[in-house]
This record gives structure tokens, sequence and C-alpha cells, in this order.
């Protein structure tokens, strides 16, 4: 059992869990992710740890409310706990000195995972720009955090509530413009990191993107996270999250998302 021992509400259906697990906070490193229960027969959900405090011996959590044990979850307060948390799993991030800017661009609740890397490339010694964005300033997460370990912020919003009005490529242009740039990671939606793929290979940019939001399983039993990347077949749980997205078929990934949404 892993207890709860801070609870933050983002939105109506997102919220943040600090909880308490020592021995994956020593060993988890940005990128990684967990796979949490909540009851005796409830499902497995993974989810990428946002934040470690070894000293304390807690993850950070950031969940989103899509269906019924994720909101089981979210339903769980202060003192509750979580029935299992194991982990971490997958591959970490490639972190190191980049000779030139790192852009790290987030979508909605891909922040989460995406602040670790951020404050890891900060550390590592890099320059790091940080794009945010969400339909509007209410979705917008962690914004503060990010700030913390960015040498620039930009905030975009679809309907301009917050920030700049406009598109995280619209962001991410500007930025490119301005040279300089050595790599780009971003986490979020599908259409969202396909958009900035496309946008980064006119550059000739490398770019990383996360693809956690497909994973069921988390083992590779399942076989639900196979995506196509530079024409081979790739699990995201065993052999991700991270990817080169240039290589990746968002097209073919978003339309066997659509396909779990059809069964909702």
């Amino acid at each position: 059992m892993n207890r709860i021992i801070q609870k933050e509400q983002f939105s109506e259906k997102v919220v943040k869990l600090v909880v308490e697990a020592p021995e994956v906070a020593k060993a988890r490193k940005p990128g990684h992710f967990v796979i949490v229960r909540c009851g005796s027969g409830g499902e497995r959900i993974p989810l990428t740890i946002a934040d470690a405090d070894v000293a304390v011996g807690t993850v950070t959590l950031v969940v989103q409310n899509v269906g019924v044990s994720t909101a089981k979850i979210c339903a769980l307060e202060v003192g509750d706990s979580l029935t299992d948390l194991v982990g971490p799993l997958g591959r970490a991030t490639d972190i190191g000195r980049r000779d030139g800017t790192v852009v790290c661009c987030g979508g909605g609740v891909g922040v989460a995972p995406l602040l670790p890397i951020i404050k890891a490339f900060k550390e590592a010694g890099n320059r790091v720009v940080s794009i945010l964005a969400a339909r509007n300033s209410q979705l917008i997460i962690l914004e503060d955090e990010v700030r913390r370990y960015s040498d620039e912020l930009i905030v975009m919003t679809d309907d301009g509530s917050a920030g700049a009005k406009g598109l995280v490529t619209d962001g991410l242009r500007r930025v490119l413009d301005g040279g300089d740039v050595a790599e780009v990671v971003a986490i979020g939606p599908a259409i969202m990191m396909k958009f900035v793929a496309l946008l980064t290979k006119e550059y000739g940019i490398p770019t990383v993107c996360s693809l956690n939001t497909i994973m069921v399983d988390g083992t590779g039993m399942c076989g639900a996270c196979r995506v196509n990347v530079g024409g081979r077949m790739r699990f995201v749980c065993v052999d991700g999250p991270e990817f080169d997205a240039h290589q990746v078929d968002f097209d073919e990934m978003m339309m066997r998302m659509k396909a779990y949404d059809a069964q909702k």
C-alpha cells in the first residue's frame, strides 16, 4: 500500500498526488513511469513520474480522469492509499549536455512527464526553453515549476486566455527561427506531437516524443501499445516510452487510439 500524503486539484478532471514510494523515488529517472492500482480488483494504470523527493521518499503523479479506474484514483484523498505502485519502468530519457538550446514542448497533462526532463536538462548545464500549451488557461499545469527550471517560458492557449493565442507550433516556430536549437522534446496529445515533428523536420532539428498515452498494461504483455517507428513495430512500454518523433507513424497511432475511444 502506498499512502497519499498530498493532493492538489489542477482542474475538474486533473489531480496531482504525492505518494509514499521510497524505493521508487530513489531509483527513478526522467522518462520513467509506474503502474498503479486502486482496489484489489482494480485496473493497472501506467502513469509517468512527474517528480520525486528522495529525502522524503515520495513520487508525484498527475492523473487525468478519463474512465472508471482513473476516476477512482482521482477520488482518493490524503491518508488514503493506492493498492499497488510498481516501478520505475520504461527507458529513461537520454539527458546530457547539448551544443545548443533544448526546447521542451508540453501539451495539457503532458507537462507532467515533461517537468523532470526539463529539470534534468537544466541541471546538466543546458539552455532550456519550455513551451506549454493548452486549450485555455484553466488547463495549463505546473507553470511555476516549469518556469523555475527554464531559461525562457512560452505559454500558448487556443483562446488566448493565458500567454499568447495560438498552438504550440506557433511558439515553437518563433524559437526555431531564432536558431541555435539542438533538440526538441515534445510530450502531449498525439496530434500535437505529430505537428511538432512535422515542423522540426522542416528545420532538421532532432526531436524526441513520449508516447505514454497509448500504454495500457505497461509490461509488453498486452500489445496494446505497439507503434510503427521507422518501419518497425515497437512496444511503447518496453522499448520507450520515448522515440525519435520523425520516425513515428502518428497517423497509424491515432487511428488505433480512436478504436479504443469507440469502445467507451
